[in-house]
């Protein structure tokens, strides 16, 4: 594993980060961005006297009692939102950066995936914040403004140490929960690449709780790389391959041959598709980036696609 960049490289590569998504987030985005979580939050306003056709399950029954005649709360949408961005950075972000297949690593693209949100957040006034997390919360940044604090969120997910760190998108789940006590837009960024089994069932259990409170979309990062065992087209195909768990650092050797690839191959869309049915049971999107693509162009067709649903 790559140890983490000194800090002017560090500082010049959240910086070429906001260069490229600021260029790309549009006004247009941003517009598609705000419609698209449109009524994601409501605000009271004030109280007046019940009207004909009036919900009765908005009657203050307070006010009512007091004045002797039936009075209604009036709400409005909230003219910001609040953004929380759960970034995971457990050991299998580190995949990708490889020569002639994919151009930067999962956790690179998570951190433009997290620029993109932001800037665009930005633009709006909106205050956004993040839990960056691997078996357990890393960092938690309060929900705020600005540009610094936009930069710093970017430069959070960047600066993970190097290390062996299992996912803990339950957990992840949990905090988001505890910490944002008034309904929120989530962006869960996550190769959700987690085994089978309680792991499983907790993240499917947090997922519905979180989903009845908040607004949560999924942001899966995959490398192409991750899609089959090396070796195709080449003598390799015959080769057993040496894996190494990239979250706990245990050291498996899988079997040569067709098969083997194609039994590997098998697995890894079942686990993808695992992972689209439990977001379409809770309700929530799910949006795939890629290592060889732009998170930006993602995100923006994500926010214009979900504007059209809505309308």
């Amino acid at each position: 594993m790559a140890d983490v960049p000194d800090l002017a490289g560090l500082l010049a590569q959240v910086r070429r980060i906001e260069l490229r998504t600021g260029r790309l987030v549009s006004s247009l985005a941003a517009g598609a961005y705000r419609s698209a979580f449109k009524g994601a939050g409501l605000e009271f306003d004030e109280v007046r006297e019940y009207a004909v056709g009036d919900d009765v399950r908005t009657i203050d029954w307070n006010v009512t009692a007091r004045a002797g005649r039936p009075h209604v709360k009036v709400f409005r949408e909230e003219r910001e939102l609040t953004i929380m961005v759960l970034a995971d950075t457990s050991g299998s972000m580190r995949f990708g950066a490889i020569p002639g297949v994919s151009p930067r690593t999962k956790l690179a693209l998570a951190a433009e995936a997290a620029a993109v949100v932001a800037i665009t957040a930005l633009k709006n006034r909106d205050r956004i914040g993040l839990v960056r997390f691997s078996g357990r919360t890393e960092v938690h940044l309060p929900p705020r403004r600005g540009r610094g604090h936009a930069l710093r969120l970017v430069r959070e997910v960047l600066a993970v140490p190097a290390a062996w760190a299992p996912t803990g998108l339950a957990h992840a789940l949990d905090e988001l929960v505890l910490v944002a006590k008034r309904r929120t837009v989530c962006f869960l960024i996550s190769d959700f690449l987690f085994p089978d089994g309680e792991e499983r069932r907790r993240f499917t259990e947090r997922l519905a709780r979180a989903a009845r409170r908040h607004d949560v979309v999924g942001l899966r990062v995959c490398d192409p790389a991750e899609t089959t065992l090396p070796g195709a087209g080449s003598w390799l195909v015959r080769a057993p391959v040496a894996v190494v768990d990239p979250e706990s650092g245990a050291e498996r050797v899988l079997p040569a041959g067709r098969s083997a690839r194609a039994a590997y191959a098998a697995a890894w869309a079942g686990a993808r598709q695992d992972a689209e049915r439990l977001f379409r049971a809770a309700g929530c999107d799910l949006v795939d980036l890629d290592t060889t693509g732009s998170a930006a162009t993602a995100i923006q067709r994500f926010f214009r696609d979900r504007r059209r649903r809505l309308r």
